[in-house]
């Protein structure tokens, strides 16, 4: 039976990072990066670790193996990490609903994965809604990015409730930044 829940323990963190590693774009072939989706942002244990102590991010699990994760990344976090803090910069420089982000209450997804076992089961709607359960009074939106060449986790976002609300560059890849609206 698998598990949905926040992060309580350092060894979860463990098992987000080995995970993470095995769907990283460069440890994967680029016909199944296509296929399966893929990862770019590497974080350390440290890192991890600094992301849990602000906001524990929500984990899948069955027994004791991490199955997914999406790792929950406040305004607080946006410097600790360049990808992060460019993809903050971008989000504040968003305008929905005729206002612009800088001045909303927002969370942003740090990274999503799903164990390729456990993908096409709807994890991913699992694991969003309990972030949106933990975090819902807090925040108004959550917002991340996906690759667009990341087809399946583009689908998968649009599923859940999220909307495409810009577009950026970096990393040599085209990126869609999506919100999906608590309000």
């Amino acid at each position: 039976m698998i598990e949905v829940k926040r992060v309580s323990d350092i060894w979860e963190l463990q098992g987000i990072k080995g995970l993470q590693e095995v769907n990283l774009s460069r440890n994967i072939s680029s016909d199944e990066a296509t296929r399966e989706g893929f990862l770019t942002a590497s974080y350390t244990i440290d890192f991890l670790e600094e992301m849990h102590r602000d906001e524990p991010s929500i984990i899948a699990k069955v027994d004791d193996e991490v199955v997914g994760y999406a790792l929950v990344s406040t305004k607080k976090m946006r410097s600790r990490h360049d990808l992060l803090e460019g993809l903050f910069n971008v989000i504040d420089n968003c305008v929905y609903n005729h206002q612009s982000l800088s001045e909303i209450n927002y969370i942003v997804v740090g990274q999503l994965c799903v164990a390729k076992n456990f993908r096409g089961q709807g994890l991913v709607q699992r694991l969003y809604g309990h972030f949106k359960d933990c975090l819902h009074d807090q925040y108004d939106y959550l917002v991340t990015d996906v690759a667009k060449d990341n087809i399946r986790s583009l689908k998968a976002h649009q599923k859940t409730g999220f909307q495409v609300i810009s577009e950026l560059k970096y990393g040599g890849l085209d990126w869609n930044v999506v919100l999906w609206d608590w309000r």
